[in-house]
């Protein structure tokens, strides 16, 4: 083979440029992450029973997933996390060799076949099925300086204004918030009340659920019309209620004197958080932070690029006394040995022609390591799609170490073919005898 390429330079030539740009286009659409590419996909379903104990999530909502569940394609286990806040997560791990976006689909279609035994609050809610992931991309705190805003303000600033549009990120699989709950309107029930009139919780659920509505009011003069009608006027009835004064006036009875017993008179109502169970805390002060989930198969070092660019956007638009800190950023170690590869490549080269050149004493055999490594390595990355690689902090410390083995076969070569030519070979023919060697 060395023989061929040697009675042939410009087939070698033409070979080493190819590789070069065949090289440089797979590098560029290589997937990016901290490590490669070896964990078994796994899908999570959760769902949400307000109000509910981990023993009744159990029975009610994870038992029913799960027999569904069970024996779904390529599945290697599953299990389930049930806590006392009315949240359950069941995570499904599948066989390393599929394919997320497939497992997804099997498992919201065996999700769909145990809707049916859920009970109708859990419907209502909603389900999810998502891909999952086990630790977060990047992660950012949302934090007030001064300490103008609490972190229920915070949290839902970011549900508003910042959650959605990181979902549009490239690369972006999820986001998470943690910190606060959401805002919602709670209602603290007074037991000696319900108890004095008679009422009870289940009831005072059903007249929200009537009362807290979208009513469509339909028009008014809308076809047919008698004769001189030329006008139609859209109706807009009152919609879902917003304040707590709007939640007090609702009426759970009406007595037969006329009377009326308003929420109000046996509850205590105010705008608070979903859930007192997460608190975010950044250097003691209260925070939110958003957690990014990189979707499989794609360039994390671009997606959190992304991630940062937007926060830079939007904080043009924050309020007063808000501010943000990267918290957790996991690209640092593949952007670090990207730099260390760079940095180790030019010292290599720098040493390979101060080494060659000293020796050999001339610019001509200096240049030939100088074009061999830079070949070697990028040509190296043609392979990587081909085989399944993404670049990665195991496979970044591969290449730093073949760098070693690429400059030294350069020097022995053309010190070789140097001595050679010393001793009244040809170059061809000292060529030749130092690749037998």
């Amino acid at each position: 083979m060395a023989r061929f390429f040697i009675n042939r330079p410009i087939v070698a030539m033409v070979i080493s440029i190819l590789m070069l740009i065949v090289g440089i286009v797979a590098m560029l659409g290589l997937p990016t992450a901290q490590f490669p590419n070896i964990v078994p996909p796994e899908i999570k379903v959760s769902a949400t029973y307000t109000g509910a104990d981990a023993l009744t999530l159990e029975q009610a909502v994870a038992t029913p997933i799960e027999q569904e569940m069970s024996g779904v394609d390529n599945m290697n286990y599953m299990y389930s996390t049930n806590a006392n806040n009315g949240e359950t997560k069941l995570t499904v791990n599948f066989d390393v060799k599929t394919d997320p976006n497939t497992d997804q689909l099997l498992a919201q279609m065996r999700k769909g076949q145990a809707e049916a035994k859920l009970p109708s609050e859990v419907r209502e809610y909603g389900v999810k099925v998502e891909k999952s992931t086990s630790s977060p991309l990047i992660m950012f705190g949302l934090f007030s300086p001064n300490g103008t805003y609490d972190n229920i303000f915070l949290a839902n600033y970011c549900y508003i204004n910042i959650n959605d549009q990181m979902t549009r990120i490239k690369g972006i699989a999820s986001v998470t918030v943690f910190g606060a709950g959401q805002y919602a309107m709670r209602l603290w029930v007074k037991p000696d009340q319900l108890a004095k009139l008679n009422i009870t919780i289940p009831e005072i659920m059903n007249a929200i659920k009537a009362q807290n509505t979208v009513n469509p009011a339909g028009q008014v003069g809308s076809e047919p019309v008698p004769a001189g009608q030329e006008f139609t006027y859209t109706v807009r009835a009152q919609g879902r209620l917003q304040s707590e004064e709007e939640f007090g006036a609702i009426i759970l009875r009406a007595n037969p004197d006329g009377s009326v017993v308003r929420v109000r008179d046996v509850a205590r109502i105010e705008l608070g958080a979903q859930t007192y169970s997460l608190e975010g805390r950044l250097q003691g002060k209260p925070a939110a932070l958003i957690a990014l989930y990189q979707m499989p198969g794609t360039n994390a070092v671009e997606a959190a690029d992304g991630a940062k660019a937007l926060m830079a956007t939007l904080k043009e638009r924050f309020p007063a006394d808000l501010d943000y800190v990267v918290s957790l950023d996991t690209t640092l170690a593949v952007t670090e040995g990207i730099k260390e590869i760079q940095h180790t490549l030019f010292e290599a080269l720098a040493l390979v022609i101060i080494v060659v050149f000293i020796f050999l004493q001339g610019w001509r055999a200096t240049l030939i390591p100088l074009l061999a490594v830079p070949v070697s390595l990028v040509g190296t990355f043609m392979l990587f799609p081909l085989l399944g690689f993404s670049i990665n902090t195991l496979s970044l410390f591969g290449l730093v170490l073949a760098i070693g083995l690429v400059v030294d076969d350069a020097i022995v070569v053309v010190e070789a073919v140097e001595h050679h030519i010393e001793h009244g070979l040809s170059p061809k023919e000292a060529t030749f005898k130092a690749m037998e060697e």
